[in-house]
């Protein structure tokens, strides 16, 4: 009895001892400076970014903005996906999907910058400037009160200056020749409309042109409005330009091509990991089923662009001319996050009809995957198709049997390299340094009353080539620092001629003016006409 009544009193103090050890072992051995408990020991976290974040926050010798290392630590984290899954922060959301959307809020203007000074190139039919009577050739040297002129000022910051929220006020101080004083208009901003349709016109009695910038919720309806009226034109064939167009909303280069396709004709195909097959048929509603066509394409086209070269080629519908396209077949979905910002992330890849998924490899990262034009350049493909080589396990056949490959691009149909017979060091200083835009600007400015009375590029380039543009142009040109070199100047002479007609032109009419001159000396557009009249007959 007594043995067990100092057991019974032993055992508790015996208990409340190893209690206090653990305590004092605890804090002076497993505890963060200042008494404070170590995150990773108490805090089971979801996964380890979780926990490093807190941990820094909490624990980190100084204080620290979380919110910015995430901004950070995100694109980082996206870099080892694709190269094109990407996180758009909250700032930039709006501007990056303004493209897309077709409209911002602006004074509806296109201008240039001209001697430190804001001139205006166009007016945008309709847009808010236009209400209130600005016009071509007006300088813009105040905003708001404040002198922009002859202060350096960029570009982008102008233009920072003349948008803003639709529906509120902006003040610019214009000069218009010959007057002196500055004449001053309250613009109410509005939506101005983003084209994506550059231009269309009728090359001949029978063939048609337009041109696709980009592919945005208004492309396809200013799409369907330039074929009609085209055809109102006797349109019987289509040249359609995706040079350079970087694609843009999948959606809408399907409604385009199934404007081309009989019923039931695959047009595209998307499938991914959590992505199942999904097949997008022509439903043969498209107005443009007999119409032949002829699609351009190069090393810039891509994305939506490659979408619809690759169903008109497979289902050999049309013509693809030009050299190989881009090499972009990941689909994205934007995904809006809870501050604003969003994530474009990769959820699909898409096929052409007879199968191909025309994305490139980008496994050796995105410096390489970016760095694959100028290897293309390089080893001689914009000027020779056959120092393509193809993977003859990437061999797939069209609808009639012919055969097409896979893994990286769309190839054209007719290669047609490109032409640098007329390219010397001389022209390329003066492209460089933006003479020949210049010396437009000037033209037009100064001759604005006489060129006005002008419809048509036609019209206009006839009046020019009367005058003495090229004699006047050289001096200019030299008064600008850029030495005259004869021999290099009569081979790119030509050029130099229709460039500058073409910019001019464009001072006037906008693309009306410029792609009717300016494809005088473009290749691939010739042999498209020669291709799509070839059909005709």
């Amino acid at each position: 009895m007594q043995s067990n009544t100092r057991k019974q009193i032993f055992m508790p103090f015996l208990f409340g001892l190893l209690v206090a050890l653990g305590v004092f072992i605890g804090r002076n051995f497993f505890s963060a400076p200042g008494g404070k408990s170590n995150s990773l020991m108490i805090y089971p976290q979801a996964n380890k970014l979780d926990a490093l974040m807190n941990l820094i926050e909490e624990e980190y010798v100084d204080t620290v903005d979380r919110m910015a290392i995430e901004e950070r630590i995100i694109p980082e984290i996206l870099k080892d996906l694709d190269p094109h899954s990407v996180y758009i922060p909250a700032k930039d959301l709006n501007k990056v999907n303004e493209e897309l959307q077709g409209n911002f809020g602006g004074i509806g203007v296109q201008f240039s910058m001209q001697n430190d000074t804001v001139m205006v190139i166009q007016v945008i039919q309709g847009g808010p400037s236009e209400k209130v009577g600005i016009l071509p050739g007006d300088r813009i040297v105040a905003v708001d009160d404040s002198i922009i002129a002859g202060k350096g000022i960029a570009t982008d910051d102008v233009m920072k200056k003349l948008r803003g929220e639709m529906g509120t006020d902006v003040k610019v101080g214009v000069l218009r020749r010959p007057n002196k004083d500055l004449i001053d208009f309250n613009i109410t901003r509005g939506s101005i409309p983003l084209y994506s349709v550059d231009v269309s016109y009728m090359v001949n009695e029978t063939t048609g042109y337009i041109k696709v910038d980009r592919f945005a919720q208004n492309t396809y309806q200013e799409f369907l409005t330039a074929l009609a009226k085209l055809k109102a034109n006797n349109c019987q064939q289509v040249i359609i330009d995706f040079r350079g167009n970087s694609g843009g909303l999948l959606d809408v280069a399907i409604r385009l091509c199934n404007e081309f396709l009989p019923a039931k004709d695959l047009i595209v195909y998307t499938e991914g990991k959590s992505q199942k097959r999904q097949n997008v048929h022509a439903n043969g509603a498209g107005t443009c089923q007999d119409t032949k066509v002829v699609v351009l394409i190069d090393e810039f086209s891509a994305s939506a662009s490659e979408i619809f070269a690759g169903a008109i080629q497979d289902n050999d519908r049309g013509l693809v001319i030009g050299r190989r396209s881009f090499g972009k077949g990941l689909v994205q979905q934007q995904i809006p996050l809870p501050d604003g910002s969003a994530l474009r992330l990769t959820v699909a890849r898409y096929h052409t009809p007879s199968g191909r998924c025309i994305q490139k490899p980008y496994e050796n990262g995105v410096d390489e995957y970016y760095e694959d034009i100028y290897n293309r350049l390089e080893h001689g493909e914009f000027y020779n198709a056959d120092s393509i080589s193809f993977d003859d396990d990437l061999k797939y056949t069209t609808k009639n049997g012919r055969t097409v490959y896979g893994g990286g691009g769309i190839m054209p149909d007719i290669f047609v390299p490109r032409d640098t017979s007329m390219i010397t060091n001389y022209f390329v200083h003066l492209r460089m340094n933006g003479i020949m835009y210049r010396y437009a600007l000037q033209y037009t400015d100064n001759n604005r009353q006489k060129l006005e009375q002008f419809t048509t590029a036609k019209a206009i380039k006839e009046y020019l080539d009367k005058q003495n543009l090229l004699a006047d142009f050289l001096r200019f040109a030299k008064d600008k620092g850029v030495a005259f070199k004869q021999d290099e100047y009569n081979i790119s002479k030509a050029q130099i001629d229709i460039e500058l007609k073409a910019y001019i032109a464009r001072n006037i009419l906008d693309n009306e003016g410029f792609y009717p001159i300016f494809h005088e000396v473009d290749d691939v557009f010739q042999r498209a006409v020669e291709e799509a009249s070839n059909m005709g007959s």
